[in-house]
């Protein structure tokens, strides 16, 4: 029965301070005995033993610092956080890298490597950054939950406060189909970084590729780079809206009429700029087409004339899906 008792008061001395070992064994031992009757036997030790609870909760009432690295004050907080800064430090690593990488791409390299080495070196940039924000948003945490001495036990807000009734006529209720997800988010901004890299890139990257034996490699561009470069205010002033596109729906987090109509403009937007590059006749590699004539029974100028109507019109039925889209779920209560 002593026995029972010496390693009840064990199993909770051991995981405290040894400096407090002596004096909380101590302490703990009288405890138990004034709770033990005069003649008590091992069922007597047992049921105080277990009034007294698990000794890793007991342990844990003797310590200064909580035994956990993050508790219920601050969880809400640390996720809130994390949801917040890690796609942020995702998409922005993710873009330097592709554009970095695209623009080091001299066209050279077998193009099915090159995608096949950009989207391992994307994956493995999404893990580190992401494995890195992780990491030290929970070290910084870990560290305010050790030296916070208010000992207070309620979930504080993103505000550093606790939550409220008045507070919630703040907090808009956003129903599911109105929502914009993480991933929507996310997948505007990877998209804009890679049209970005290969406008800025076309001249070795769209065009014509051939089987060479060693794979895929490029042989004619389809666009005039020259050309293209010489819009590149119009194109870096659509980048920059639909990069403040994106970061206003992060913001946000759902539609309302202001973001249906900014979308309305970026896309508008989108649409002229796209129709300005195609009206120019210097915009596209003659030779590219007459080539092509070769393999169809079409002349360059059909062809020319096809490639010309097929991709702005595919472009502007999803630009014209994204405005119906948006205002509708806007519209949604």
């Amino acid at each position: 029965m002593q026995n029972l008792i010496e390693i009840y008061i064990q199993e909770v001395t051991r995981r405290l301070p040894e400096k407090n070992r002596s004096d909380i064994a101590l302490e703990l031992r009288s405890t138990i005995e004034d709770m033990l009757p005069d003649e008590y036997k091992e069922e007597d030790v047992k049921a105080v033993l277990e009034k007294l609870g698990n000794p890793v909760a007991l342990a844990g009432g003797y310590r200064d610092q909580p035994m956990y690295l993050i508790g219920p004050r601050y969880y809400d907080l640390y996720i809130s956080l994390l949801k917040m800064i890690l796609p942020i430090a995702v998409v922005v690593s993710f873009i330097t890298m592709v554009a970095s990488y695209f623009i080091q791409y001299n066209g050279e390299q077998d193009f099915v490597n090159f995608i096949t080495t950009l989207i391992t070196k994307g994956i493995i940039t999404l893990l580190e950054v992401g494995v890195g924000v992780f990491f030290w948003m929970t070290i910084v945490f870990a560290i305010i939950e050790r030296t916070d001495t208010s000992k207070g036990t309620d979930p504080l807000t993103n505000s550093l406060s606790k939550l409220t009734p008045e507070d919630l006529k703040q907090i808009t209720y956003v129903p599911k189909k109105k929502s914009i997800s993480k991933a929507e988010v996310f997948g505007a901004f990877i998209w804009t970084a890679i049209w970005a890299a290969f406008y800025f890139n076309a001249d070795h990257l769209i065009g014509r590729f051939e089987n060479r034996g060693n794979g895929l490699e490029f042989v004619q561009p389809l666009f005039h780079q020259d050309v293209l470069i010489g819009y590149w205010p119009l194109v870096v002033t659509i980048i920059a809206l639909e990069a403040g596109l994106a970061l206003y729906k992060y913001v946000k987090g759902h539609w309302t009429n202001r973001l249906a109509i900014f979308n309305l403009i970026v896309e508008s937007a989108a649409m002229i700029v796209l129709l300005i590059l195609f009206l120019n006749p210097n915009l596209f590699e003659t030779e590219f087409f007459n080539n092509m004539a070769n393999t169809f029974s079409y002349s360059s100028t059909q062809l020319q004339f096809s490639f010309i109507s097929i991709t702005f019109v595919v472009v502007l039925v999803f630009a014209v899906i994204s405005i119906v889209d948006g205002f509708r779920k806007a519209r949604i209560k």
